[in-house]
Formats: C-alpha cells, structure tokens, sequence
C-alpha cells in the first residue's frame, strides 16, 4: 500500500515520465535487480531463469492521463489538450498541477469559465469541453503576459491531483490507479523473487513502459527468445462487466480481438488450482500493451490480467483483495510452464 501510494503522488503524464521511472529504478537498484532504459524512456528490469532460451515478459504503464497547456488566453487562464482517452467532466473542479520546461511547478483548479451561478445563468446546461474549460492558476495573474512572465508556456505538461486514499475497510480511492496498482504489483513481486531467492524456470522480462495511454508504450524491446508476453493492467468494471473490485480479472478479448486462449486457460487453471478468486471479462473499448505488440507484428503469445479498478479513466477505486489475488496469480505464473 505504501509503494502504490508513493507512485500515484508521482506526476507522470504520458510525455513526462522521467521521474517515476527514476523512482523504480532505484526501487529495483536497491534489490540488485539489472536495469536498462529504452530510447522512449520506458524500464526494463531482467531476471535470469534456468531457461535462457525461452524467454517470459510482464509489463505495466507507469505513465497517466494527463494534458498539456493548449493556449495562453487573455483573462490569465490556461485552455488546455487532453493526454489519455478520457472526458473533459471526469477533470472538472480538479486540483492540478502545471510543470514548465524549466521545471518550475504551478498548481491550479480545472474549472469550467461558466462556473460561478451567480453569474452565469446557464452554468449548468454549458458543455464540458476544451473550449469552456480552464485551469484557473493559484498566482495572481490578469492576462497572457503575466502567465508568460512566470515561464508557462503552451506545451507545458499539466498532471491531475491523485488524492489518494485507504481506507480502513481495505478501499484505495486514487486517480492512476491504472496503471499504477500493476506497477507496485510488478515490483512488489519482483522484490518477492530476490529476497525469497526464487529461481525462475525462464528467463523473465519486466517492462515498466511508459507510453501506454497514447498506445504504444510495450511494443519494443520485445526479445527473440519472448515466447510470453503478459500485461498486468486494470480491469475495467461498468454495466455488463463481470470484472469487481475483489478479484483478479482475466482478460479473453478486448477492442482488439481476442486474447491468446492457451495462456487464458493457463492462468484459468493457476487461478483454480491455487483457490485464487478470478473473472473472466471482456473489455469493449480497451487496448493493452500486449495487443500494441501484436499489432507491431511480434510472433508471441499474449495476455492480460489485472485488479479491478471502477470508474476508470475518472475517480478509480478498488480494493486490497482485488490487488492480493493480482500478486497472487503473477506469483505462481512466472513459476509454471510456458504453453507453446
């Protein structure tokens, strides 16, 4: 609960990662475990296995939603462009912060210019879009030139408040949860395998990409000896959903097509013959980093789990069993047996 809480307090909009990968670089330095960066930022972290010609690799994004300073208008606000596959609602009335490539940092509120009823009579019925939205920033300001004088520039990388909470009924109440619940899975297991002096049966890839949200943080770097590739990302909860927020959830299909059926009955079978709590789903509108790496032609085998996460894209929640029975199913999966 700790390393998750410290990751999603991390800015780390798609575009502007550093310091979080920087943060689980150190993380992993710390346990020994050998790093390298890949030229789009993202972290790769190896452990050797007793099979070095079979190789395994598990990813999760560590990069957010987010946006980016669009234009500096006249009344000393900021319009601003979305990162990420979300709604201008799911923003409004956030905290936020802006960060200038000179690395100063302003925070601000994203609100809609027709906020105030007292002024605007239609305030409710207004659209919530890139035209009426703004971040009102916390520095006195008046115009354009006062917002330039303190370095703000259009390109700006803006990140959202994660107001992270646990609660004492086991809830985690954060924006990031996705994919940063996965992120602290990953590492948490990674530290398990060390101090445990776990030998894994292959060599096992973990990939903290870093472009996910735009589409294509887990599609490189793939090695020759991948055989499979498994991303631990959120499962996505809604009407018609099997997916909740206490179990692990096992992907078989989302937008683009089904996953890999030999690994989805693999982890099927872990899961039962581990008493480890599952849901099968489909995910209508979603993409992985495992489907990127199909669509960029590497011959793997591919699949997705992941805790279940509500409201994703918004205000995300879920629940420490759902993240237990995750670290459970990723525990005896880089210990079983490759399906091909």
């Amino acid at each position: 609960m700790k390393l998750l809480t410290d990751l999603v307090s991390i800015p780390s909009p798609s575009g502007n990662t550093n310091e979080v990968i920087t943060f689980v670089e150190r993380f992993l330095s710390e346990l020994k475990i050998e790093t390298k960066r890949n030229r789009k930022g993202g972290l790769i972290a190896t452990i050797e296995g007793k099979d070095q010609s079979r190789h395994r690799m598990l990813t999760a994004h560590v990069d957010t939603l987010g946006a980016m300073v669009k234009e500096i208008k006249s009344n000393g606000r900021l319009k601003i462009d979305l990162i990420g596959g979300f709604k201008f609602n799911s923003i409004e009335g956030e905290y936020c912060q802006i960060e200038t490539s000179s690395c100063k940092k302003y925070t601000g509120t994203i609100l809609m210019h027709q906020t105030s009823v007292h002024v605007y009579k239609d305030a409710g019925k207004a659209e919530r879009n890139q035209e009426n939205m703004e971040i009102r920033i916390d520095e006195k300001v008046h115009n354009a030139d006062d917002i330039r004088a303190l370095g703000i520039e259009v390109g700006d990388f803006v990140s959202f408040d994660p107001r992270v909470e646990i609660t004492p009924s086991g809830f985690i109440k954060s924006r990031h949860l996705d994919d940063k619940a996965s992120v602290a899975l990953l590492l948490q297991l990674m530290k398990q395998i060390k101090t445990e002096n776990i030998t894994l049966p292959y060599t096992t890839h973990f990939l903290i990409s870093n472009n996910e949200e735009i589409g294509y943080g887990g599609n490189s770097n793939i090695t020759p000896e991948t055989v499979e590739y498994l991303a631990v990302d959120m499962g996505a909860m809604g009407d018609g959903q099997s997916t909740d927020e206490y179990t692990v959830s096992i992907c078989v299909k989302d937008a683009s097509g089904p996953y890999h059926y030999g690994l989805r009955k693999n982890l099927v079978a872990l899961a039962e013959e581990n008493q480890i709590k599952y849901k099968l789903d489909i995910y209508p509108f979603y993409g992985s980093d495992a489907s990127a790496a199909i669509r960029a032609g590497h011959d793997i085998v591919h699949g997705l789990i992941g805790p279940g996460i509500d409201s994703s894209h918004a205000f995300e929640r879920t629940h420490q069993s759902s993240l237990e029975n995750t670290a459970k199913l990723l525990f005896h999966y880089i210990q079983s047996e490759l399906v091909l």
